[in-house]
């Protein structure tokens, strides 16, 4: 009887076992604001995606895959509800899912079949109240950026994208052998962090395995770079968001070298994370039978057409990256690069069709499977919709079909402005033929099939109230971007709101709010300076004005054009740097560089920076003391590379900088708690008044160095027999 009833159990066993194994697991990674061009299989050579690239050499790369709305919430809740934006939502409130469209997801039709549902990472799908994220997946943790860097129990922090990871990780770990899963982890990377704009480390954090990557390259500037590119945009595209972020993150070389690089190791962040969840899967004995997809929500411009973020109806914002690996695809079918249109819509009819689950009717998607398979069916679609409305107070609006020839798209909220692009002998969409004669046919028949296509979705969305740009095409100071000024005439703005910590990054360790004032303590125990820096934009040209107040023996500085050193730790900034020091007269007010060319100034020294990095002293001015514990009233003021500082009105720094490779021209802002006995420093009434971009840098004819000028004393113990060289003698 007993061995009757083990056979039975065997026998049962073994069946839920060969279902299991009939119905194929799914993992799907979804990264965020990635484009085609920044990954490996793609044709990037530079970027280093080995993982990714491995799924392409055994499965499918889509080399023609778009959203069909290129923006995160709206690609995402297309793929949990099978529904284009226009369809999940309501003309009057598009960006809003319905309840009825929000009931189902594609996760809960599969465990209603028996599979096992995970979702990690990245939520920011906007669902209707009640709606209960953790009812539609067996495990659920939404894992977001703000900050990327999560603070762990022990202490240490850890990124966002390897905290995904480890999520699911610990899914397959405890995955039942007789039960599919279908597994999401969905990051946040490459998403920017948006109200972080320090270059590198502060706008693109990227994972600590990547730390180092890319330093020695140089990445090309963006292929589409050609100033006439923007100008010929209609002014509705050049004054939105689009246009605003340009300035946060790419409209100088050196930012963009840094963005990039950063963005770079994001990207190869996820890959390493994606081979650690795939050396797990082979580890689990589960790799056979699952099927890996990777994909992200929008593409992203990088620079090209002068443009940031995604949102408008060009290539680089629709087209996406699409690799599937089926390990039961035939030989013939892995390593294959698909042609076939294919949509973020496609996704949730996919996963449901390979786990052998019908596919509602309402889903708009069609699965690929079949291409997967090596079969594109005959009558696959040769047309696709695509739409934005999102943000559409600050985000022009549009509507439109793309097809293997024409590109046709209108701006509804601007006067049905038109395009048509012929994407066969312009890839680029340099031109509009929406007023070319000989393509008037072509725009009649699209404009037709994008009213029917609209009708089918939803129809119209309700008339827009008001568009409110971002920003203008050149603004005089980019700073600016994005900055509201208030009612002020002066043009100061505050860069510290006396109450809270908002808009800066540092260590709360040694950084608080007292007496609406920014504070930095120190015990004296510190090993190196703590920084804490304004993340609001980065600073060119500029007259910053503060109160300052610091314990005797106190030592501090105003940083500014500095540079994040995430290399010497994660809020180490270097760079220019006007020292608050209590006690030490020739030291406060001075002008001095962090990890640079150290003292460029004493305080009472008039300097010019000669082209090869040595500072001359060229006159004096008078030198007073300012007593510690003490309010004093700090200025510091910035034109092109002539630099003046004053103390309570006594100007203290006086420096022309023409040493073009030493000095910098824009960075960010911060100060610090420098290492040395205890002490508090202590800012407020912080503000900061942006001057244009373009200043005149002098040269050295209008610089000139008298001879018999000294040079200033370096920094550090020097020879008893030491004198400073003279200008002028050798």
């Amino acid at each position: 009887m007993k061995t009757l009833r083990n056979l039975l159990i065997l026998l049962l066993f073994s069946t839920a076992s060969l279902q299991a194994a009939d119905r194929p697991n799914i993992v799907f990674f979804f990264a965020d604001d990635q484009t085609t061009s920044t990954v490996g299989c793609y044709g990037n050579p530079l970027i280093q995606t080995p993982n990714i690239d491995a799924l392409a050499a055994r499965g499918t790369r889509f080399d023609n895959a778009c959203v069909s709305q290129a923006i995160c919430w709206v690609s995402r809740t297309t793929i949990l509800t099978g529904l284009t934006g226009r369809s999940y939502g309501t003309p009057t409130n598009p960006e809003q899912t319905r309840p009825d469209a929000a009931q189902t997801l594609y996760t809960d039709l599969l465990s209603q079949q028996g599979y096992r549902t995970g979702y990690f990472g990245k939520w920011h799908a906007k669902m209707p109240k009640g709606f209960v994220r953790e009812s539609h997946f067996d495990q659920f943790e939404a894992i977001g950026r703000n900050p990327y860097y999560k603070k762990q129990p022990d202490g240490t922090l850890r990124h966002e994208t390897d905290l995904i990871v480890d999520r699911g990780i610990e899914f397959l770990q405890n995955q039942p052998s007789d039960q599919p899963f279908a597994l999401n982890m969905w990051f946040n990377a490459c998403h920017a962090e948006d109200s972080d704009r320090r270059p590198g480390i502060g706008h693109f954090p990227w994972p600590e395995s990547t730390n180092g990557m890319y330093e020695d390259i140089q990445i090309p500037p963006p292929r589409l770079n050609d100033a006439t590119i923007f100008s010929q945009l209609p002014d509705f595209l050049k004054t939105t968001i689009n246009r605003e972020r340009y300035f946060w993150r790419w409209n100088t070389d050196e930012k963009y070298q840094t963005n990039m690089r950063a963005y770079y190791r994001m990207v190869s962040g996820i890959d390493n994370a994606i081979g650690r969840f795939l050396d797990a899967l082979e580890e689990s004995g589960l790799a056979e039978n699952t099927i890996v997809v990777y994909s992200a929500d929008n593409g992203y411009y990088m620079a090209n057409r002068g443009l940031a973020g995604k949102w408008s109806h060009y290539e680089e914002a629709l087209r996406v990256p699409l690799i599937i690996s089926d390990p039961r695809a035939p030989k013939e079918a892995q390593g294959q690069v698909s042609d076939a249109s294919a949509l973020n819509l496609d996704l949730p009819a996919t996963f449901l069709d390979w786990a052998g689950v019908p596919v509602p009717a309402k889903y708009q998607g069609q699965s690929l499977q079949p291409i997967v398979a090596g079969k594109k069916p005959a009558d696959w679609r040769t047309e696709t919709f695509h739409e934005h409305f999102a943000v559409r107070n600050r985000i022009p609006a549009f509507e439109g079909l793309r097809n293997d020839r024409f590109k046709y798209v209108r701006y509804f909220d601007n006067d049905q402005y038109e395009f048509l692009h012929d994407l066969k002998n312009d890839p680029d969409e340099l031109q509009n033929l929406a007023h070319d004669p000989a393509h008037a046919e072509t725009l009649a028949a699209m404009r037709k099939r994008t009213t029917d296509r609209v009708a089918e979705l939803g129809g119209p969305l309700a008339p827009l109230n008001r568009f409110n740009p971002s920003t203008v095409p050149y603004p005089e100071s980019s700073a600016m971007v994005g900055v509201n000024a208030g009612k002020k005439s002066d043009g100061f703005v505050p860069v510290f709101d006396g109450k809270t910590l908002r808009n800066w990054a540092g260590d709360s360790a040694y950084w608080s709010v007292e007496d609406g004032a920014l504070t930095g303590v120190t015990d004296g125990s510190l090993k190196a300076n703590q920084f804490i820096t304004w993340t609001p934009s980065t600073i060119r040209n500029f007259d910053l004005r503060v109160k300052v107040k610091v314990t005797k023996g106190g030592n501090s500085g105003l940083q500014y054009r500095g540079t994040s050193r995430p290399d010497l730790g994660l809020y180490v900034v270097t760079g220019y740097q006007c020292d608050v020091v209590a006690n030490v007269p020739k030291y406060n007010g001075m002008l001095y560089e962090e990890k640079g060319r150290r003292i460029l100034s004493h305080t009472g020294e008039k300097v010019i920076v000669d082209p090869a990095g040595q500072p001359w002293i060229v006159d004096h001015m008078p030198v007073k003391e300012f007593a510690p514990d003490e309010w004093h009233d700090y200025r510091v003021l910035v034109e092109g590379n002539h630099h003046r500082h004053w103390i309570d009105g006594h100007p203290t720094a006086d420096l022309i900088d023409l040493d073009e490779k030493g000095r910098s021209l824009e960075g960010v802002l911060a100060v610090q708690v420098h290492v040395g006995p205890a002490m508090k420093i202590q800012y407020k009434d912080f503000k900061i008044k942006h001057l244009p971009d373009v200043m005149p840098l002098l040269s050295a004819e209008e610089a000139p160095i008298p001879a018999g000028s000294v040079g200033v004393r370096p920094q550090g113990k020097l020879p008893k027999d030491w004198t400073p060289p003279v200008y002028g003698q050798r």
